[in-house]
């Protein structure tokens, strides 16, 4: 745990410095500590920021860490274009480092709660954000990831949609940016016989779907 912590401090510090990303003199934690805590508290603390910012300031790795106010400022102060830059350098590597060119897509629930609770969510209300889970066999409301991985489970591309988008749709909106003659294996929610001649014909990537009976 201490390696991994460590080796996502050294990526973010030095992606910063390529970045042309500069701190304020006067600021407590620098952005690569801020994105350390973020990707952290994904890593290991199944997305809880706090667990995170406990964790690190405890263990020495981040002293002066923020309060969990100040914290959460500056995280929405780091422009969406540098997390988008950092994640498009990191698929670029997995797709080099994935010689065999297996890639696998699918798509799991963001929920932000259940149908009991929406009465009180303020969030996602609307029911183009209520969606379905068939692994758990429930209803949820939220979003959608739609995401391709390596066939080891490093993440290529990712895009996020309402909940009640299904399969092929959250497909088509991903960008597919995938190397000539790609395997990209789904579930049945997948299938589609004319995307898939139109994709092995026009990007050379076959796309296998486990067929219904």
């Amino acid at each position: 745990m201490q390696d991994k912590i460590i080796t996502i401090y050294c990526l973010c510090a030095d992606f910063l410095i390529v970045y042309g990303q500069k701190d304020d003199p006067q600021a407590q934690m620098s952005t690569a500590e801020v994105m350390t805590t973020v990707l952290v508290a994904t890593w290991f603390f199944s997305g809880n920021q706090e667990y995170a910012r406990l964790f690190l300031k405890e263990h020495g790795y981040i002293p002066k860490m923020l309060s969990k106010s100040r914290l959460n400022r500056r995280l929405h102060q780091i422009p969406d274009t540098l997390w988008q830059a950092l994640f498009a350098l990191l698929a670029a590597i997995h797709k080099q480092t994935n010689t065999e060119q297996d890639y696998i897509v699918d798509s799991c629930p963001v929920a932000v709660c259940d149908n009991l609770r929406i009465r009180r969510c303020k969030i996602y209300r609307d029911k183009t954000h209520r969606g379905y889970c068939a692994s758990k066999r429930r209803y949820f409301y939220g979003l959608k990831a739609h995401l391709i991985v390596t066939a080891t489970g490093k993440p290529v591309e990712v895009v996020l949609a309402p909940g009640s988008v299904h399969d092929m749709p959250g497909l088509r909106s991903l960008f597919l940016d995938l190397p000539e003659g790609a395997d990209l294996y789904g579930d049945k929610g997948y299938t589609d016989y004319e995307w898939e001649d139109l994709l092995l014909s026009i990007s050379d990537i076959e796309l296998t779907a486990a067929r219904r009976r």
